[in-house]
């Protein structure tokens, strides 16, 4: 066999036709436009649209099953409009669970009073900061919002007589807030809970930190809700979990699901790898391995914006 014979053979080395795999097509924009239609034809597009098909069969499969639905966002998710859908989706008691940061409830509370602003992320942080600016990303947030976080927080805490958990805390808050805007709000009147277990790590623990130097016997107890947010995974028939972002918010929820063996569903969307081995990289596979997320169980990872695909999940799964 010649040299060029071995490099073409090389090349045009002889393959085995896969079976029972779907052609790769994309939407056709030749015939009248219908969203359903272009958001169904992510399913053979490839790439991460393929993974977000995939996300909403895993959820609708959760809503089939009647999932115990444990929804889990950062505080950036609120400071975006997402904080809307959200809002929609407690409202219409389509989650069973929530956990979040800190940030996470005090931003719902505070666009009730005063709302954030869209600018650009390239502006300077020392400009900002000498207006008394903060940015969240391209959002920014005028220091006013949190004087008037301030003004309706500090009455709604010295009315409190007891210790309470963080869910408990928020619940308050939602009731006391009495706005229709409010995710808070919604989880008050649905009796859904919201769990926050850094419920002190934002302004919500600066004004705590501020209040205690007058009243220093106030306390959280963070205990009681773990046992709570556990007891919910354990009397589960089955549960599925919908996480947005990672860190503290993923790990609590997928632990949780860790004391009942594992969850039978799970769909998370941010844009973290697992290379450095952080919590927001960690794929479903590596929950797999703690006992968090069974081995037989539906789920996947979407890499992607949540902002941009979420909402195109919610089109789909949560009518």
């Amino acid at each position: 066999m010649s040299n060029i014979d071995e490099v073409k053979e090389n090349i045009l080395k002889k393959s085995e036709e896969p079976e029972g795999l779907k052609e790769i097509k994309g939407y056709n924009f030749d015939k009248e436009f219908n969203f359903d239609e272009l958001i169904d034809s992510y399913e053979t597009t490839g790439f991460q649209a393929s993974n977000l098909s995939k996300s909403i069969k895993i959820i609708n499969e959760m809503e089939k099953e009647k999932c115990v639905m444990f929804l889990g966002y950062t505080s950036g998710m609120v400071s975006s409009g997402l904080r809307d859908i959200f809002r929609y989706l407690v409202k219409n008691k389509m989650v069973d669970v929530v956990v979040t940061t800190a940030g996470g409830i005090e931003e719902d509370i505070i666009k009730c009073l005063d709302p954030f602003l869209l600018g650009k992320f390239e502006l300077s942080g020392k400009e900002l900061r000498d207006k008394g600016i903060n940015r969240i990303g391209n959002i920014l947030v005028p220091n006013s919002r949190y004087c008037k976080f301030e003004d309706f927080l500090i009455p709604v805490l010295e009315k409190i007589d007891k210790i309470v958990t963080p869910s408990e805390l928020i619940h308050i808050l939602g009731k006391e807030i009495n706005n229709e805007e409010s995710i808070c709000y919604w989880a008050y009147k649905n009796n859904i809970p919201i769990f926050s277990p850094a419920i002190t790590d934002g302004s919500m623990g600066d004004m705590i930190y501020f209040f205690m130097n007058k009243n220093p016997d106030f306390k959280i107890d963070i205990a009681k809700d773990l046992k709570k947010i556990n007891d919910i995974s354990i009397n589960a028939e089955k549960t599925g979990l919908v996480i947005l972002g990672g860190g503290l918010v993923k790990h609590h929820i997928c632990n949780a699901n860790l004391m009942r063996g594992g969850s039978d569903y799970a769909v998370y969307i941010n844009t973290s790898h697992d290379f450095d081995g952080s919590e927001a990289g960690a794929p479903p596979e590596e929950a797999v391995s703690w006992g968090k997320i069974k081995g037989d169980a539906n789920y996947i990872k979407v890499f992607g914006d949540a902002t941009i695909i979420f909402p195109l999940i919610v089109s789909k799964c949560f009518k």
